[in-house]
């Protein structure tokens, strides 16, 4: 069968109008009907043609034509917009590809219609800031999906704030948030905040995402993690599995174990040190918390800590060890608190990067 109409396929449509006839003819006359060989005259009876297809009863039909169209740029827009609206086995291919319709054709499609046809739109190559903060309006879930995990979407950061809003409990629209190329650190700090386990890990992969950021999923990790334990030895067999799981990954970083002494998590910090030093988690905890001055300078310089972060381990650990926990409602977010506030006050030579950390973990623990 060739893809040109003939003379052969008028006369079978003459004795054969049945609807797989028809769809076939459809499918030549689309086809056909953008081609640069025919003359102003054809091609005005060929389009008439098409508007005349897209009202025609079968679903068959209404689907070739679709089909054949659905990446013409020669198509005529009111011909387009009929099959946009015509039922999903039709609209979806057109939606998905059509470069005829605008994106207020696009946005008013949106405002009337499902989620099968928003998802359509929102899987397109390109969808524009305003096309696609419509599909957010509309909050159609699969929709809104879709549209997040299209890397070809304009997403402003109002607008992934928004979605989080709506659906900041729903893993099926964080996690493509979560795997797209490019992400505000605004969005990338409440999807750390709020990670189940299934999106840390892919938020552990990003090569984006900032240290202080990359902290926080560890710890949050941690904290998670430990908060769901019952046994009194788990913890530390926990907490060594992290730390030598960081360590083959090249993320036990100085950085990371004192933000874990100033949040209070000792049993990591006793882990991080037992790892690095290559010894015992025991041995590790006894030089740590030794009350002498030679003890924890063992320790530090056998994990080749840098010597400059030296005083801030030391006050760092003296403080966290040296404030409990009261054991009433919100105690943890108390204890971090005054250890925060304890070790600000009593180490000076901070770097801006980990005070702007410890600042913002102290306005955090003040608003808890």
């Amino acid at each position: 069968m060739t893809n040109s109409l003939s003379k052969s396929d008028v006369e079978r449509l003459l004795t054969d109008p049945s609807a797989d006839t028809r769809a076939v003819i459809a499918a030549k006359v689309a086809e056909q009907a953008g081609s640069p060989a025919l003359s102003a005259e054809e091609r005005t009876i060929a389009e008439d043609i098409l508007r005349v297809l897209t009202r025609d009863a079968a679903l068959r039909v209404r689907q070739a034509l679709a089909d054949q169209l659905k990446e013409s740029r020669t198509v005529p827009r009111d011909v387009a917009m009929a099959l946009a609206h015509d039922v999903d086995a039709v609209s979806v291919p057109i939606l998905t590809h059509s470069m005829v319709l605008t994106d207020e054709d696009l946005v008013e499609i949106i405002r009337c219609s499902g989620g099968a046809k928003q998802a359509a739109i929102a899987a397109r190559e390109h969808v524009s800031a305003a096309v696609a903060d419509a599909i957010v309006a509309a909050d159609e879930p699969t929709a809104v999906a879709a549209l997040v995990g299209n890397n070809g979407a304009e997403l402003r950061e109002e607008t992934l704030q928004h979605v989080l809003d709506r659906h900041g409990a729903d893993d099926t629209i964080k996690e493509p948030i979560a795997r797209r190329a490019q992400l505000p650190v605004t969005v990338l700090e409440r999807l750390v905040t709020a990670a189940s386990a299934g999106i840390r890990e892919i938020l552990s992969k990003r090569n984006d995402l900032p240290t202080h950021l990359a902290s926080d999923l560890v710890l949050n990790t941690r904290e998670r993690a430990t908060a769901t334990l019952l046994s009194p030895t788990s913890p530390a067999t926990e907490a060594l599995q992290l730390a030598q799981h960081l360590q083959r990954s090249a993320r036990l970083t100085p950085s990371l174990i004192i933000r874990a002494i100033c949040l209070g998590d000792i049993a990591f910090v006793e882990a991080a040190f037992a790892v690095l030093a290559d010894i015992p988690v025991h041995n590790a905890r006894l030089l740590l918390h030794d009350a002498g001055p030679l003890g924890f300078k063992a320790v530090y310089e056998r994990c080749r800590l840098p010597t400059e972060f030296f005083e801030l381990f030391r006050i760092g650990l003296i403080v966290a060890q040296q404030t409990g926990f009261d054991g009433g409602e919100n105690d943890r977010e108390r204890h971090r608190r005054r250890t925060l506030e304890r070790i600000l006050t009593q180490y000076e030579n901070i770097g801006a990067e980990d005070l702007d950390y410890l600042l913002g973990k102290l306005r955090a623990a003040a608003a808890a």
